[in-house]
């Protein structure tokens, strides 16, 4: 693996019936602090159906980008439809770091994604922070041993580098009003061996 292949902080913009959840909002921030550590920009990964007018909305809390998968099959939170559309994006793009909110969506999509591209994940972070040693190794720290020690993990052979983040610990951004990102739309036909059984 090239390492420096991978470049960007992504998030998974979680949605549902074309709400953004609030931990994809503060993540968005957070992903806007890492990438200027990291001398990159931070992209919003917008899944779902109909769910392109999310755009400015996603903007005006710090993407710089936004890749959208628009597809039918995406309307309703699935797992490995979803699943199959995220590894999708993350082959194409090869970003350094992918963010997930440790929400339901968040704890259950994440782990198949890493599992299928074959990277680490970190789970339940509670800080983030870009390593000082010209590594640009993503530092996520979360609880351990029942929450008496706090561990600070990296992953620096695999990229992405991912994790989960727990709703309410990164600080949202203001919101900028008027902000625009450019929106690339990513086309991915969601096999019929990655379809729920209908």
């Amino acid at each position: 693996m090239n390492i420096q292949e991978y470049q960007g902080v992504y998030v998974f913009v979680q949605q549902v019936d074309g709400k953004v959840a609030g931990v994809s909002h503060e993540l968005l921030g957070k992903g806007k602090e890492l990438a200027q550590k990291m001398g990159t920009q931070v992209t919003a990964v917008l899944l779902g159906s109909g769910v392109a007018g999310l755009a400015g909305d996603l903007a005006s809390y710090g993407a710089d980008r936004i890749v959208l998968v628009d597809n039918p099959d995406l309307k309703l939170y699935s797992t490995r439809p979803y699943a199959y559309a995220m590894c999708s994006v993350i082959e194409k793009y090869k970003p350094a770091v992918v963010l997930y909110g440790a929400t339901a969506i968040g704890r259950d999509l994440a782990p198949r994604v890493a599992a299928r591209i074959r990277t680490g994940l970190t789970a339940d972070c509670t800080k983030l922070d870009v390593a000082d040693d010209g590594t640009k190794n993503l530092q996520m720290t979360r609880p351990a041993f029942g929450g008496n020690i706090m561990a600070t993990i990296i992953c620096p052979d695999y990229r992405p580098q991912m994790a989960t983040v727990r709703p309410g610990v990164m600080q949202k951004i203001k919101p900028v009003a008027g902000a625009k990102a450019p929106v690339e739309k990513l086309d991915v036909v969601i096999p019929e061996s990655e379809k729920d059984v209908q």
